[in-house]
């Protein structure tokens, strides 16, 4: 909460300016409790959200780093540039004494959406204008929310990339795809498709800056646009003809603070079994399987993954 690109501040949450006194800050804290508290009508999710925003700033230590950490301060702050800028292609983070092997990787999780934000965030600034980080919080803050929402996205499959790589040498990934061949669409593109012993899943990683839930078959919340769950099955059923393969089912990957319960699988959705995920859970939806998706194993693993290195691309 409060670390996305989409996410209200601490501050937005508690309706004050950055800048107030600590008993400004207090007081508003208070009249945000009042407000939101399920026992006099409130909404339950932004009381949650008002308690977690004074943990942050209510006391003055706490305060003084969250500045720091947000863009508040006078300090630098971290940005949301990615880990290896230097790397042609991104690769998961390893540690130098841990040599267990990694799941097969292929592709850039996230870099279409990167590039397709710094080209919109420098359009946004302005040409002809230094920018110096483009991954400054105060800047990624103050930009136009299409703007922000690639960005988060784009973190959204990194961290799903990072849990992936975990699963071991039994699971192969491919990273933001689609479907290349005949008739095949190019911008039906994939966030992950992943391949291991528990089926074939296509996995949609996401950020809608804000709780989601579910409504006959599919996500709602304010920050939800058209119909990610179809749309994420439809993209599946293109690459599955491309390819001669046939998907288990369909993993929806959110925030942990952004769904209701860890793993809720939805049953099927146009056919295919759907589960929607805190981003904590994924690891263990992943090994153990979705209700109703068909294990892959023996010699069929590698016709699959055979067929898909053959007919998948990379955005």
């Amino acid at each position: 909460m409060f670390d996305s690109p989409l996410s209200a501040s601490a501050y937005e949450i508690l309706g004050v300016a950055a800048s107030v006194d600590e008993e400004t800050l207090r007081k508003a804290y208070r009249l945000r409790l009042r407000q939101t508290h399920p026992d006099t009508g409130g909404d339950s999710a932004l009381f949650v959200q008002v308690q977690r925003a004074w943990a942050l700033v209510g006391e003055p230590t706490a305060r003084a780093a969250y500045d720091r950490g947000h863009g508040f301060g006078a300090a630098s702050a971290p940005s949301f540039a990615p880990e290896a800028t230097d790397a042609p292609t991104w690769r998961p983070p390893r540690a130098t004494a841990d040599t267990r092997p990694r799941a097969r990787s292929y592709g850039q999780p996230g870099g279409w959406r990167r590039e397709r934000y710094l080209d919109l965030i420098r359009e946004w600034v302005g040409r002809g204008v230094a920018l110096d980080d483009p991954y400054d919080p105060a800047l990624v803050r103050s930009a136009p929310h299409h703007v922000r929402r690639l960005l988060a996205d784009a973190l959204a499959e990194e961290a799903t990339a990072r849990i992936v790589a975990d699963l071991g040498m039994g699971y192969t990934v491919w990273h933001d795809v689609s479907a290349v061949g005949r008739g095949a669409d190019p911008n039906a593109k994939i966030d992950h498709v992943v391949l291991g012993p528990s089926g074939l899943y296509g996995i949609l990683s996401e950020d809608f800056g804000g709780p989601v839930r579910v409504r006959r078959g599919e996500l709602i919340g304010d920050g939800v646009t058209d119909a990610p769950i179809a749309g994420l099955v439809a993209r599946m059923r293109v690459i599955a003809r491309a390819a001669g393969v046939r998907f288990g089912g369909a993993i929806v990957v959110l925030p942990d603070d952004d769904v209701e319960q860890p793993i809720d699988e939805i049953g099927k959705v146009r056919g295919a079994p759907v589960a929607i995920v805190s981003r904590s859970a994924l690891s263990t939806v992943l090994r153990r399987g979705v209700t109703g998706v068909r294990a892959v194993g023996g010699n069929e693993v590698f016709d699959v993954r055979t067929r898909l290195q053959q007919s998948v691309r990379f955005a």
